[in-house]
């Protein structure tokens, strides 16, 4: 077998380039370690969820529409019962994305601008925020992974109470 020298001055040019590919390479691998993990909330739980809030209000005698979001407020589902007006739609979609944006149910916002002036700004953050009572996030230990939302009855503790009884069909679920 025969033996290949490597010249010296090739060695001292390629070795800061090997160098910085040694770099790069390790940096590659150790954020790929340290990826975060998160809970995903499923569809059928939210499904769940947004069938129970409807149920709870049409047992009311309220015709609402529910929304649940995702952890990045992303729909992933949205009713709206027979008789509920067009409006609904849209209050109760972002109102689950309030809840999941902010980590507070909207009844907590609403009580938060209303007590102190300089929180009013929240409401102004962008335009699918919608601070009135009847969201709530959806969290699993300390970590929101989504919210709900219903809108149509007569009054915000309503929508939120519906949509605490959707809340309520999964919370033993999240973990």
């Amino acid at each position: 077998m025969k033996t290949i020298r490597i010249p010296t001055w090739t060695q001292a040019l390629f070795a800061p380039g090997m160098a910085i590919l040694g770099l790069i390479l390790g940096a590659g691998s150790a954020e790929a370690a340290d990826l975060p993990i998160e809970k995903i909330l499923p569809l059928a739980l939210s499904t769940e969820a947004a069938q129970g809030a409807l149920a709870a209000c049409q047992a009311k005698g309220f015709h609402i529409s529910v929304a649940v979001t995702d952890q990045s407020g992303l729909v992933r589902v949205l009713l709206r019962d027979d008789k509920a007006g067009p409006h609904t739609l849209d209050s109760s979609r972002k109102k689950a994305y309030t809840a999941t944006s902010l980590g507070l149910s909207t009844g907590v916002l609403a009580k938060i601008v209303a007590e102190h002036p300089e929180a009013a700004a929240l409401k102004d953050m962008n335009g699918k925020i919608l601070i009135m009572q009847g969201g709530l996030p959806i969290t699993a230990g300390a970590e929101v992974i989504g919210g709900i939302g219903v809108g149509g009855t007569p009054g915000g503790a309503t929508d939120e109470a519906c949509a605490r009884a959707g809340l309520d069909k999964i919370m033993d679920r999240l973990k």
